[in-house]
């Protein structure tokens, strides 16, 4: 499907999608990685400041710190609705009103491997547990999200009897979990508008990164009427991961069409501080926040971003707190090696000594099997300049 057909299909371009992070509760799960509450709370503040519509803070039934942590984001007064997330259990419920949220997840397994292996009970239990755990925080005047986990797997029928179920209880809304990443785009679209078209319930996508879809299986859903998106920053979360927080709204801006209120020029510092936080390096080439991204190396792709930065750049390195830089290797060619001397160095050179200079860095790119940095094409010019004989700094247009 083309993107303007896709944009007829999704309704229109105003339509409202809200973001829900969870970073601080699926991504702290990422095997490994443990957030100091400090860090949790800067996390909480770093996505209120892009303008998240929910935080999923975290476990209250856990205790200790984790319950006084998550009263603490509350305490902060944020513009984003503060979630905590729950088992079926009325006590799991209870834990979280404790912590003042404002709106609580509930979560089951819905798939019969689940239900069979995990749970070891059965399908009336599960909407049994739902429908009592759903009611008793509605009637506390929760927000109530109903979580289908492993929703992917689960048998249609069944999925759609415990969206009614949960719908005819309360909740607010479905988390639709693609719990293990099974998903493919076409299969995405086509659960999700059954159960929508079947049900009538708002729907959140909450998709796993296991086969590399999970964005693309989060857009296909909005694409189904799903309003809501689960994402977490750098795209952390159990095993590949969740959706990505920034991958999905630059998805929705560019790809979509969409208008968002979204403060996306802080991406770039809130990925390198979560990257930090969560000890899992940023890598170079992630999208939309990787420093490769608006890095250009090709002689062709230099020269045209040189002309239009439009031609090799969809946005702005602005936009989501990066810069542009040309970078010199064997790649390159010489007008991206005259406009990195007249630009950064202040040194205007002939369209000859580009050439030639091109040549001595192409060769000590393949030596040293990188790009070079600026004190070493200073060294390759120097040494290019006392070749000629002439005197350093010299006029030699």
């Amino acid at each position: 499907m083309d993107i303007d057909r896709g944009r007829e299909w999704f309704m229109d371009e105003n339509a409202k999608i809200s973001i829900v992070d969870t970073t601080l509760r699926d991504g702290e799960q990422t095997a490994g990685v443990v957030f100091a509450n400090a860090e949790k709370v800067r996390i909480a503040k770093f996505l209120d400041s892009v303008g998240i519509d929910q935080i999923e803070a975290g476990i209250p039934v856990m205790g200790g710190f984790e319950k006084e942590c998550i009263k603490q984001i509350v305490s902060l007064g944020l513009k984003a609705s503060v979630m905590a997330w729950n088992r079926a259990v009325i006590s799991d419920i209870k834990e979280s009103i404790c912590c003042g949220v404002d709106a609580v997840a509930i979560s089951i397994s819905t798939s019969d491997i689940h239900i069979e292996h995990k749970l070891q009970t059965t399908r009336q239990d599960v909407l049994n547990r739902m429908q009592q755990a759903c009611e008793f925080a509605k009637d506390q005047g929760m927000y109530v999200s109903v979580n289908a986990e492993d929703a992917s797997r689960s048998n249609p029928e069944f999925l759609t009897e415990f969206a009614l179920v949960a719908k005819h209880a309360g909740a607010d809304r479905l988390r639709f979990c693609d719990t293990v990443g099974i998903l493919t785009p076409l299969t995405t679209y086509r659960y999700i508008k059954t159960l929508i078209d079947a049900v009538g319930i708002d729907v959140e996508m909450h998709t796993h990164n296991d086969f590399g879809m999970a964005t693309a299986n989060a857009l296909s859903g909005v694409y189904a009427g799903a309003k809501y998106v689960g994402v977490t920053i750098n795209g952390l979360g159990e095993r590949a991961g969740n959706t990505c927080l920034q991958e999905m709204i630059m998805v929705l801006k560019y790809l979509i069409g969409m208008k968002l209120p979204y403060n996306t020029t802080i991406f770039r510092e809130v990925a390198e501080y979560v990257a930090r936080a969560s000890g899992r390096i940023l890598p170079v080439n992630k999208p939309i926040v990787g420093r490769n991204i608006f890095f250009h190396e090709s002689g062709i792709h230099g020269d045209g971003v040189l002309k239009n930065p439009l031609t090799y750049e969809v946005f702005s390195p602005e936009e989501v707190g990066l810069e542009r830089q040309i970078v010199i290797g064997k790649h390159s060619g010489s007008a991206a090696v005259a406009s990195k001397f007249t630009k950064e160095y202040g040194i205007e050179l002939s369209k000859k000594e580009a050439e030639e200079l091109l040549g001595k860095v192409r060769q000590m790119a393949i030596d040293l099997k990188r790009s070079l940095f600026d004190k070493e094409l200073m060294y390759i010019y120097e040494d290019y300049i006392k070749g000629r004989g002439d005197r350093f700094g010299q006029d030699n247009s």
